[in-house]
């Protein structure tokens, strides 16, 4: 009966799932999803890999460089170089390369790193003090441009070319500003307060300095005419931009920013190869075998016993040996007054009645000197070797 009871219980189950299985089978709706997993690796290496992209769609030829290494390698005619990268390790040697090449007829495009310090008269960047442009900041303009208030995009810069009616506009970082004391630029672009971007020949070729390069970088290249201007800026020309996307190592990255730590754990390490290393030193020579003397036992065993029990309990073992060879000698001496049992004492021993009131009297708790601690324990022992 159980067995049947259980079959049909199985099948009623069995059949449940199978009316469920058709009926979601009836009302499911199958469709697509996009799942966004970010940018790919190589695009959150290269920052740029979207300008690179656009600037092959129109036709070009653009490779990428992490040093300076490929200069000579690379052919001035008709060929844009963008230094977009940090620059704060080019020596002087490297930027006498790059004028040399520009002026063969290279278009060279970087980005101001430095500000220009009036007290020096000089910036941190070689390559910006060589062309003698000056960057600072905007907010520190001295004379802003009167026409601001009339300008419906001062934020963005704008670059005006013949025969076009309408600017295009950029979005440069404003916070900066661009400066031609010797009146050597050939064009420029501004916002509404600042100049953004400067171009002056060189030779053979040109030389075009911007504020900052984030305007094409992967985020910001698709925004207002960002990416049409760095195809304007290398149009007609072979592209090689030179950034490194070398990423430092962790062990770089480590001393950069925990160097404390390192040390603590190499200091770790070293101690712990001294904690388990083998450490040997002079040999021990072996513990005679001989026996020690009696008087030694027994002087250990009596600085054991004060170190152990203190002063008070060596007295009053001395004390109580005395009373117990007095009760021996002199029946009933326990029922006695305190006087009466030092006089016995003092006939029993031949000892002054002062010098036994001193010996046998409670002593204070504190600790005794070495000299008193002495002379008491001798009493002591005159009295029970007298007895």
């Amino acid at each position: 009966m159980n067995r049947q009871r259980g079959l049909a219980i199985g099948v009623f189950i069995a059949v449940l799932l199978i009316a469920l299985s058709v009926y979601l089978y009836v009302k499911a709706t199958p469709y697509q999803a996009d799942i966004d997993h970010g940018p790919s690796p190589e695009a959150q290496a290269n920052p740029y890999l979207a300008a690179e992209h656009f600037l092959r769609k129109q036709g070009l030829s653009v490779n990428h460089a992490n040093s300076l290494d490929i200069l000579p390698t690379l052919e001035p005619h008709q060929h844009s170089l963008l230094l977009l990268g940090d620059r704060d390790n080019m020596t002087p040697r490297q930027v006498d390369q790059l004028l040399n090449w520009t002026r063969a007829g290279g278009r060279l495009l970087f980005v101001a790193q430095s500000l220009w310090d009036e007290q020096t008269g000089q910036s941190n960047d070689l390559l910006l003090d060589r062309v003698q442009l000056h960057q600072s900041l905007s907010k520190d303009l001295k004379d802003p441009s009167p026409a601001i208030d009339d300008d419906p995009y001062p934020k963005l810069t704008k670059l005006y070319l013949e025969d076009e009616n309408a600017p295009a506009y950029a979005g440069f970082d404003t916070a900066f500003h661009l400066e031609d004391p010797k009146n050597l630029a050939q064009a420029w672009a501004n916002s509404g307060k600042a100049t953004h971007m400067m171009q002056l020949n060189h030779g053979l070729g040109s030389i075009i300095v911007v504020t900052d390069a984030d305007l094409w970088k992967t985020p910001a290249i698709d925004q207002y005419d960002n990416a049409w201007l760095l195809w304007y800026l290398t149009a007609d020309t072979n592209v090689t931009l030179l950034f490194n996307t070398d990423h430092d190592s962790l062990l770089t990255l480590l001393l950069r920013y925990f160097p404390q730590a390192l040390v603590a754990l190499f200091a770790l390490i070293g101690l712990g190869f001294w904690h388990v290393g083998v450490r040997q030193g002079p040999l021990l020579e072996p513990v005679p075998r001989a026996r020690r003397q009696l008087q030694e036992h027994l002087r250990a065993s009596a600085d054991f016993m004060l170190r152990r029990n203190g002063q008070q309990h060596l007295l009053h073992a001395l004390q109580h040996d005395i009373l117990r060879r007095v009760r021996r000698r002199h029946p009933g001496f326990e029922q006695l007054g305190v006087a009466e049992q030092w006089l016995v004492l003092a006939r029993l021993t031949g000892q002054p009645t002062r010098a036994i009131s001193q010996a046998m009297s409670p002593r204070p708790k504190q600790r005794l000197s070495s000299a008193e601690f002495s002379r008491q324990v001798a009493h002591l022992q005159t009295l029970r070797n007298a007895l």
